[in-house]
């Protein structure tokens, strides 16, 4: 949902959708790398890669009946072949060639349709680029793609998830405007989020409470809320919302990825309920301290390992030895977590335009942990917070 623009807590925000010149902007950058590949053209079934060459934004991406195709040329305009119902939709964007079939039909599921016009746009012979690597997922069936190639025997598969992170991990300007204003209204939310709070409350209670405030900001929909509370630290952060109330002594932990206009943001925000032990505060003052190395490690030309490490050697002062969670921050837009990993063996190298978190974790033995997360955009002058900074203490919830 979008809120009321007469709503006193609106705000005008960035325009919604955009210029047909940003699709073709996308589309120069994507040919340009479709040529040092040597592809004749992309084969796309999911969500984002979708979205990311014509707009197309819908919910209706839950239901898995029905599959969706996109074919990028190495030259020209993309062609969509969709379901029926989808038809009108696509119609309205950018794209001048929409086919479609009528769907459901399990026994041909658009796979006669999709082959004939590859064979028509990108040649009997091609050589097609689909992601296949780490972090993608083809979204048709598995046999439907089987038939597909076994219609199209001239045709050569390869992989091309290296082309589509490298596009789609630096963000154009008008895609940067729409991530920082979801993190402006969460960051507003997370800030007077205190006032709700109360001792006894479960985590079911503060969950609702928290996504119907971000929906009352100007937020569109909350497709992610993790986070839990526990006795100087939690523990199972990833699980649905307990009915166990809060007690003194607890932390809890709030990490959501919300959306606006299709445009993630995603960070947390951790909270006391009454006086919690020293080592807790401890390591609430070491995260920060450690999101706020990663922040100046983040530089253009440095390493997504560089910055891991830059955080690490701040948590092993005091917390050593890691906290299991395998990476301390990711890339942010479209998906909730993007390409690259801020991890100690990835080497890729940062560049201006990427949008990144950082998030530092530490172990507090006893299977309780602690994690801190904030989310940055990289500008050739290095890297600008998209989130407010946390408070320099836990947030004391007393009532």
């Amino acid at each position: 949902m979008s809120l009321d623009p007469h709503h006193p807590k609106a705000e005008a925000g960035p325009g919604r959708g955009f210029p047909v010149s940003e699709f073709e902007s996308r589309l120069a950058r994507a040919q340009s790398a479709m040529a040092d590949l040597g592809v004749d053209g992309l084969f796309l079934t999911t969500e984002p890669e979708i979205r990311y060459f014509t707009g197309f934004l819908s919910r209706f991406w839950l239901s898995p009946t029905r599959p969706w195709f996109l074919l990028v040329p190495a030259t020209g305009k993309p062609v969509a072949v969709v379901p029926s119902i989808g038809r009108e939709c696509f119609d309205a964007t950018w794209l001048d060639d929409v086919r479609s079939w009528e769907s459901p039909r399990p026994e041909d599921e658009g796979v006669s349709l999709l082959a004939s016009t590859i064979g028509e746009v990108l040649g009997h012979n091609a050589r097609i680029g689909v992601p296949q690597g780490p972090e993608t997922h083809l979204r048709m069936p598995v046999g439907d793609f089987h038939r597909l190639r076994d219609m199209l025997r001239g045709c050569e598969f390869v992989d091309a998830s290296g082309l589509i992170s490298s596009l789609r991990m630096i963000k154009s300007a008008a895609e940067i405007e729409k991530i920082a204003h979801a993190c402006t209204m969460v960051s507003d939310v997370f800030e007077a989020f205190p006032d709700q709070l109360r001792m006894g409350m479960s985590e079911i209670e503060i969950f609702r409470r928290f996504k119907i405030a971000c929906l009352e900001r100007g937020i569109d929909d909350v497709d992610y809320l993790v986070g839990g509370a526990g006795p100087g630290g939690y523990m199972d952060i990833i699980s649905p919302p307990s009915p166990r109330g809060a007690r003194a002594g607890d932390i809890l932990m709030l990490d959501t990825g919300a959306v606006f206009d299709g445009y993630f943001c995603d960070f947390d925000r951790n909270f006391a309920f009454g006086p919690v032990s020293s080592a807790a505060e401890k390591a609430y003052g070491v995260l920060l301290d450690a999101a706020q190395a990663g922040l100046e490690a983040t530089r253009p030309g440095s390493t997504c390992a560089e910055i891991y490490h830059a955080m690490q050697r701040v948590l092993d002062k005091d917390f050593p030895g890691g906290s299991g969670v395998g990476r301390m921050g990711h890339g942010l837009g479209m998906q909730l977590t993007e390409w690259p990993s801020i991890m100690a063996t990835d080497e890729t190298p940062v560049q201006a335009g990427m949008v990144l978190t950082l998030e530092p974790s530490v172990d507090l033995g006893g299977g309780r942990m602690m994690v801190h997360e904030e989310n940055l955009v990289l500008t050739e002058d290095g890297p600008v917070l998209l989130t407010r900074p946390a408070p320099k203490s836990l947030p004391l919830i007393t009532v």
